[in-house]
């Protein structure tokens, strides 16, 4: 399966997503025929279990879209089930030190870069990946390539270490949460202040020193662009945001007209 996130990131081009938090099979179809690059399942925020996620992930992927999922938490299972379903990559929230940044990598990775548990599951073919052909540990390899590990800056502690973080091996990017990292760093939805933006340039200045993938949040067309002319590899919107925003158009342009 490719990965259109890494990709699109690899070759410098911008990659567009989606937080989904709308529980619909239809929906993530849309948008992938939309033109949307990847989603982001969000089993944090969102009504998610296993199975709606494994789900969402299919529809996804058979519309060639990339199923990123977003973890309800950072501990073993919340990230080994999601990838065991299909995930292709993880966004994990509210990270706050090197250490839980090294766990993640633990659960996330196969060996040799960490220690991820081997099952005959969905995201192997139950077994029958033609990547195993070569063998166990060359079809850890191929998947360790293929699979987006991505903690989430929310946190003021996550700031101070993300140089850190970031140079971690197994560590493949960083997803900017700017509401919570707004409320982490005092000036809660405030997002044109010069403290918040400047904590946008250090974790994007880190992530290209590194070489991983920088993503950020975007409510507008208008702020997407100017987040990526700042230099982030990709943005994301959400589903709802979509819907609301697409009624909302729909409604006031007929009532201006009554």
């Amino acid at each position: 399966m490719v990965n259109r996130l890494k990709e699109k990131a690899t070759r410098g081009e911008a990659a567009l997503g989606a937080f989904i938090g709308i529980s619909s099979i239809a929906s993530v179809e849309i948008l992938a025929l939309g033109g949307l690059d990847f989603v982001i399942i969000d089993t944090e925020h969102g009504p998610f279990e296993v199975e709606t996620a494994l789900q969402l992930i299919m529809a996804a992927e058979l519309r060639g879209l990339t199923p990123i999922v977003r973890a309800r938490a950072t501990e073993r299972s919340a990230l080994l089930k999601m990838l065991d379903a299909g995930g292709q990559g993880l966004l994990i929230p509210y990270l706050k030190s090197v250490a839980e940044a090294e766990s993640i990598v633990s659960w996330g990775k196969y060996r040799p870069v960490g220690d991820r548990g081997y099952s005959f599951n969905r995201s192997g073919d139950y077994g029958l990946a033609q990547e195993a052909a070569g063998g166990i540990m060359e079809y850890f390899a191929q998947k360790n390539a293929a699979t987006l590990l991505i903690p989430q800056c929310e946190t003021a502690e996550c700031l101070e270490q993300i140089e850190s973080i970031v140079a971690l091996p197994g560590i493949d990017g960083i997803f900017i949460g700017p509401f919570d990292l707004s409320i982490s760093l005092g000036i809660a939805g405030q997002f044109d202040h010069p403290k918040l933006q400047e904590a946008f340039r250090r974790v994007l200045q880190a992530c290209q020193a590194a070489n991983k993938i920088c993503l950020n949040l975007a409510s507008t067309p208008e702020d997407a662009l100017a987040k990526l002319a700042m230099g982030f590899h990709g943005v994301a919107s959400t589903d709802i945001g979509f819907l609301k925003s697409g009624v909302s158009a729909f409604v006031q342009g007929i009532r201006k007209g009554v």
